[in-house]
Formats: structure tokens, sequence, C-alpha cells
């Protein structure tokens, strides 16, 4: 089985067929989130440091960490946000940038092996970015989309992806740190965008070996009712073979069907983490009447 390490200072996730599914918490990223972005650019990393604590709380296994701000300073924004999410939890990220300065400047400080996201087909992004994953022995997430964007061709994707795994290699990177994201497209626009992911998830597991991500939310935009939608998706993809995901843990809906679905793959034993997490606590006093009870019925037999 294909496992990608992720660390942090003191944490170690394991990406992999045979391991629980992987969420990756999306929240620390300003894009659309009008307030983060400014405190994060005037230095206040405070809602950064919630946010992180929140969605580990609610069940992330990993942190994506993003600072793209329109007219800032990426690489020093993004730096810090990761100094500051180290400093709170233990849980390893994920550094999150089209920028490359950004991408090393996060990796410079980052404690552990990170994930970059991300990597795409195109042959600056691969010359770029590939050589800068190498130096800081970290794993990449791989596009499938080069020049000519994204196909609606699973085929053609699964091409795209194909080459980035191979020219990964020629760069010393082994495919067990390549994380591929098959690209998930809105099911409102395009009607078999599910289908196109279940296509190249079997491919990619079983031909391709590779872990896969994606970020979960884009197959329900534009619909009402999202949280079912997703969670259909999430335990759909689980089933073939997707080991991970981008998504808002504060969701309870989404974190319970990616549990379901490791409970349905056999990769959650004896079904503990399902049982830790929704038991039904006894009801006040429970114990004690039981205990009454027996103790009762001892001394009616004496």
């Amino acid at each position: 089985m294909t496992h990608t390490i992720i660390t942090s200072a003191s944490k170690e996730v394991i990406i992999g067929f045979d391991k629980p599914f992987c969420i990756i918490g999306e929240r620390i990223n300003p894009t659309g989130r009008k307030m983060l972005a400014e405190e994060m650019k005037n230095g206040d990393y405070s809602r950064v440091e919630a946010d992180a604590l929140a969605q580990v709380a609610a069940g992330a296994h990993m942190l994506d960490v993003n600072a793209g701000i329109p007219l800032a300073d990426e690489p020093r924004i993004l730096a810090e946000a990761i100094r500051r999410v180290q400093a709170v939890t233990d849980v390893p990220l994920a550094i999150d940038s089209s920028i490359i300065d950004a991408l090393e400047a996060g990796l410079s400080v980052y404690q552990g092996r990170a994930l970059v996201n991300s990597v795409t087909g195109e042959d600056e992004s691969l010359e770029r970015v590939l050589p800068l994953v190498k130096k800081y022995d970290a794993s990449v997430v791989a596009i499938s989309n080069d020049e000519t964007g994204i196909s609606q061709d699973p085929n053609e994707r699964l091409k795209v992806a194909k080459r980035i795994i191979e020219r990964a290699a020629d760069h010393g990177i082994s495919h067990d740190r390549i994380v591929v994201d098959p690209l998930v497209m809105p099911i409102s626009a395009i009607a078999t965008a599910g289908r196109q992911v279940f296509a190249m998830l079997k491919v990619l597991k079983e031909d391709f070996k590779v872990n896969t991500t994606c970020g979960a939310s884009n197959i329900s935009f534009g619909l009402p009712h999202r949280r079912a939608i997703n969670a259909a998706f999430l335990t759909t993809a689980a089933s073939y073979g997707m080991t991970s995901a981008i998504m808002n843990p504060l969701h309870s809906e989404d974190v319970v069907a990616v549990r379901g679905a490791d409970v349905m793959n056999a990769v959650d034993p004896d079904c503990r983490s399902w049982i830790s997490n929704y038991r039904e606590p006894a009801p006040e006093g429970a114990d004690a009447g039981a205990r009454g009870g027996r103790g009762e019925r001892r001394r009616r037999r004496g």
C-alpha cells in the first residue's frame, strides 16, 4: 500500500488506502473572507489561531494554510501564519500558495515534512515547484490541469497526472510523496462531474498507486442543501479510493460522512473511532442504579 507521510514537529499523519480518510481543514484561507484577509494583512493572527484550534477540535487531521491576499506580502504573511498555527496545534500542515516565493518562505519555517499545495502539469509550475519539494523533503499535491486548462475528459486529466508523477520522479520525488487532485467540478454545471472523478480515482489507485485529495465542496457549488451532496460525494469517493480531502470540518455532516466511510471501508478497526465519537453517554445515575439493583438482588438471594 502507498503511504504518504506528513509530519509536524511531534505528530505524523499517514495518508493511505488502508488508513482512515484524512480530513485536511480548509478554513485558514482569506479568499472570500474579507475580515480574515484584513487581519492577516495587518499582522493580526488571532482568528487564524482560533480557526486552527476549532478545526482540529472538529476532527481535522491536517490543516491547509493559505495567505493569498491581493497586494499583500504573501511570503511574509504565510510564514508567520505557519509559525502561529504550529505554536497552537501539533497537526501537520499543507502549505498552500501559487507563489513560489511564498511556498519557499513557508517551507523554510515549517517544522516537519509538509504537504505542498500545489503543482500543476504546466512546465513552469513543474520546474519551479518540484525542486522546492525535493529541497525541503516535502510531499506535494498534483493538480490534474496544464496549459490547456481543465479537460472534461477524465482520460486527459489522467495523462496530466501521469506526466506530473513522471517529472517528479526525474527530480528524485517518489510516487508515495505525490497526492493527486483529480479536480472536482460542480455537478450543477457538469452532470457527470461525480462519475468523472470516480473513474479517475479507480485508475489512480489501481494503476498509478498514488494517494488522492480534492476540494470537496466544489462538487455541490450552486446547489441547495450542499451538506447532503457533499456527504454523498465523500462517501462514494472514499469507496473508489480517495484518501483525503480539503474540506471544512466545522460542517459536522461532512465529518460524519467521512467517518462512516471509514467504517464501511474497514479502515476503522472494530469501529473504535466511530464508537468513540458517537456513543451516547449513559443516562445520569445509570451506573449507580445498575449497581444498586444488582446489590438488591444479591440481598434478596441471601
